[in-house]
């Protein structure tokens, strides 16, 4: 029986060639699959930007659902807070812990706020991620869920991306209107598409 591994003969000389791939072979196949690697690179890191930008802002969007949804399940006034390490609302332009201001720092569902309030959900900071809003809270009132002010927005952007210049596709917009309906939308909140 013959080895599978034999040398077979090729062209006229009659020299000899074993099957298999040539040092120079290999190295051009690496170098190619390293280009490409390094070319991938960017991508995946806007798309891992973009999917945390996402989870953030459609957490915020079910936060303020809930909290309409409450509002007028219960028939008391549910507010959505930035919150503070704590299970506490953060004052207007207050730094949290980690330095964040605001809304990055995360948010609370809290209803009947005050000395007897329940926290209903907390949601923790997302790492990477900036809110920018000019309010302090989002007060949700009785008997339909109505917001307390007019329309109101968060828009949502990779964290130190937004002063550079940031495109679209990083950025998601959660508005509210005055009858207490919030929606996503893709892009930037002074133009963009809903979700």
């Amino acid at each position: 029986m013959r080895d599978v591994f034999e040398c077979r003969c090729a062209g006229a000389r009659g020299r000899r060639r074993c099957g298999g791939f040539l040092l120079v072979e290999l190295l051009v196949v690496t170098a190619l699959a390293a280009s490409m690697g390094v070319a991938a690179a960017p991508m995946l890191g806007e798309w891992h930007a973009r999917d945390r930008v996402d989870g953030a802002a459609r957490a915020l969007l079910a936060s303020l659902r809930l909290a309409r949804g409450e509002a007028i399940a219960r028939g008391v006034r549910v507010v959505v807070c930035p919150l503070d390490g704590v299970p506490r609302c953060l004052p207007a332009g207050h730094a949290c812990a980690r330095g964040a201001l605001g809304w990055s720092c995360g948010w609370a569902v809290v209803a009947e706020p005050g000395r007897t309030g329940q926290v209903l959900r907390m949601y923790r900071r997302a790492a990477g991620v900036s809110v920018a809003a000019a309010l302090s809270q989002v007060e949700f009132t009785p008997p339909v869920g109505q917001v307390i002010g007019g329309f109101r927005k968060f828009e949502f952007a990779a964290a130190g991306a937004a002063a550079h210049g940031q495109n679209d596709r990083l950025r998601r917009c959660v508005r509210i209107a005055a009858g207490g309906r919030a929606r996503l939308d893709r892009g930037g909140c002074e133009g963009g598409a809903s979700v």
